[in-house]
């Protein structure tokens, strides 16, 4: 009989789901919408209600699924299965691994979603399994994960990883944490945008400048087509995006040391011109030993990595494993 696990990620807009096979292998997947009102406490009985109509739909016993893995947003204590805090979701001190055992009557592993999508670029996507690897997500914010000698990196209360706050600028832009200069102000993609802006209002004769006199917005993508038609303001912000980046990971490769970092997200979607100049500002500032063995690369699995990820946590659980 088949093995099945339930791989579920849960984001503020949508909570995905995939029944995948013990070899990592999508069966079905499908989404549903994330009710965020009441403090989100209907998210996991609708969740489980999904699957269960979907598993009765595709004839699927639930004494063939060896567990669920989830990725949620917000500060997780893994090995209890509790969310601290995920403000986007309205969740605090919550039992999510207990609640949805009850619910289930499975085992429930609980990590942090960029942790999650992180193990899943590694087991099936870019990352081919590495042992040391860095993950960028470069989003509407910028996310991160650590996997070191096998395992990924929570730190002490979850923090571990949280690159999108290390400051890159310490006269930089205000950041939604609180903080000043944060990497996510620059290189997110609201953080490209903010760059733009400043250009638009000293120089009038861009590109980025006529788009935004017709149209009013201008966009990320829109700062990356104009960089690789030759624009020099849009293709100076870019580079100063890609030297930031680079300059950080650099700094990182001398703690992690990582055979591999993958860029992930919607940024990173707008063509090879960011992820060259990221890796040619990191050649610039690594030393030889880290950038020798270190290979730059673009994420591949998109919205499938964090289901992928979290039934890899299950494996991962269940058989002790480490890449």
């Amino acid at each position: 009989m088949s093995k099945y696990i339930l791989g579920v990620d849960i984001g503020g807009t949508s909570v995905k789901i995939g029944i995948i096979t013990n070899e990592g292998d999508i069966q079905h997947k499908w989404e549903i919408p994330t009710v965020k009102t009441n403090g989100g406490n209907s998210i996991l009985s609708d969740l489980w209600s999904a699957i269960e109509t979907k598993l009765q739909d595709l004839h699927i016993n639930k004494n063939t699924i060896i567990g669920i893995g989830v990725g949620a947003p917000g500060f997780i204590d893994g090995d209890t299965g509790f969310i601290h805090e995920a403000v986007n979701i309205g969740w605090k001190n919550y039992r999510l691994a207990e609640i949805l055992t009850k619910l289930s009557g499975l085992p429930v592993y609980l990590e942090n979603d960029a942790n999650i999508a992180v193990l899943g670029e590694n087991w099936k996507g870019a990352g081919n399994q590495a042992t040391n690897l860095l993950a960028i997500t470069l989003g509407t914010g910028v996310g991160g994960g650590i996997i070191a000698n096998g395992k990924i990196i929570n730190g002490e209360n979850g923090m571990a990883g949280e690159i999108g706050h290390i400051t890159v600028d310490k006269n930089g832009y205000q950041c939604n944490c609180g903080r000043v200069g944060c990497l996510e102000t620059v290189a997110s993609a609201t953080g490209i945008v903010r760059q733009a802006m400043d250009v638009i209002t000293h120089d009038k004769q861009s590109r980025m400048a006529e788009h935004y006199m017709k149209t009013g917005v201008v966009t990320a993508k829109d700062i990356f087509i104009f960089a690789e038609e030759g624009d020099k303001a849009a293709l100076k912000i870019v580079r100063h995006t890609a030297d930031v980046l680079g300059l950080l990971i650099s700094n990182l490769g001398t703690i992690i040391n990582p055979s591999k970092v993958l860029i992930g997200g919607g940024v990173s979607k707008a063509g090879d011109t960011l992820i060259n100049e990221i890796k040619m500002a990191f050649e610039k500032y690594a030393l030889k030993r880290v950038s020798d063995i270190c290979e730059i690369k673009t994420a591949k699995l998109g919205n499938d990595a964090g289901i992928i990820g979290a039934a890899f946590l299950v494996k991962q659980k269940k058989e002790n494993l480490t890449f």
